[in-house]
């Protein structure tokens, strides 16, 4: 596991300026404890990470003085409003154990418990230490709908191409070219459903399952272990429960059985995305590292920081 990301959490202290930073730092380290044993336990791992990346994407640069209706990484997902957002399908369980985290540790606004676990559920599949900021404060109304990107054709942004949409939507975010790519490296872990963003024929069950997402003889882990929960859906990469760079190095493949969209196509065939999606498959460290600066920079987007001199951060954890 590649630790050099956590670079930023090394003068943590100085963040702790008062008794109620200290208080918050206490219940975050105990929350960061659950959240890894609930990720032990339920191997809910993608589902996390898409509800934080779907909470945080919401953001919009040009409104950024307009809190909260810029959007952004403010627990806003929590509403029934934008929980039914179409992009949203899916994400009541993750939330749920987000919120579980929160009745445990009620300190914790909703917001830094979704980072929290999209970060936790990273780094315990295997990818990087995320040097994640917290002290979030929690909006107290629903993101609007239509920010999040599309996965295929038609784009409800009016893009006649998958590049031109994701530089929309990741350019109204803050994101450049090669971070864009980095945070589609998410995709390594995890599956699409048809029941969700219909963008496959696979759902919910064995027998809606491809060979790499029904169980045995196939680990989703890459370990022999079995224990990976609901089967079905089709996954970008066949070790979708270990976080690595296989979505460079599988991506694209003759392989029936593993997912790619048009908007996965165009990172290996766009002149100006491809050069970083070669470089990510030839080396997992360079990847592992630039995932974890824009994963950190998307957390932060639209963020309202209420607890200590603009944030707190923790030290890592010992795992």
């Amino acid at each position: 596991m590649s630790t050099a990301p956590a670079r930023r959490v090394g003068a943590v202290r100085e963040h702790f300026i008062d008794d109620d930073a200290r208080e918050y730092c206490r219940a975050l380290e105990g929350a960061r404890e659950a959240a890894f044993a609930m990720l032990d336990a339920r191997k809910c791992h993608p589902i996390m990470v898409r509800l934080a990346w779907h909470d945080a994407g919401t953001f919009d640069a040009t409104a950024a003085d307009a809190w909260p209706r810029c959007g952004g990484a403010n627990g806003s997902i929590r509403f029934d409003a934008e929980l039914a957002h179409g992009a949203n399908a899916g994400l009541k369980k993750a939330l749920g154990y987000a919120r579980e985290i929160v009745e445990r540790f009620p300190a914790l606004s909703h917001a830094d418990a979704i980072q929290l676990c999209g970060a936790c559920a990273i780094e315990s599949a295997g990818g990087p230490r995320i040097p994640m900021k917290y002290g979030r404060k929690d909006s107290d109304e629903p993101a609007r709908e239509g920010n999040l990107p599309d996965a295929e054709a038609p784009f409800g942004d009016g893009s006649k191409t998958p590049g031109e949409h994701l530089r929309r939507v990741f350019g109204r975010l803050g994101f450049d070219d090669r971070e864009i790519v980095a945070l589609s490296g998410a995709h390594t872990i995890g599956r699409a459903f048809k029941e969700r963003s219909g963008t496959t024929e696979y759902g919910y069950g064995v027998k809606n399952a491809t060979k790499y997402t029904g169980g045995c003889p196939f680990s989703p882990k890459g370990d022999g272990d079995g224990d990976f929960g609901m089967p079905g859906g089709a996954s970008w990469t066949s070790c979708w429960l270990k976080f690595d760079n296989s979505y460079f190095t599988e991506g694209g493949s003759d392989d029936k059985n593993l997912l790619w969209l048009s908007t996965d196509r165009v990172l290996h065939t766009d002149p100006g995305f491809a050069p970083h999606f070669m470089r990510y498959a030839r080396d997992q460290d360079a990847f592992f590292f630039e995932f974890a600066q824009a994963f950190a920079k998307l957390s932060e987007c639209g963020a309202r920081w209420v607890v200590g001199k603009g944030g707190v951060y923790l030290p890592a954890a010992d795992r």
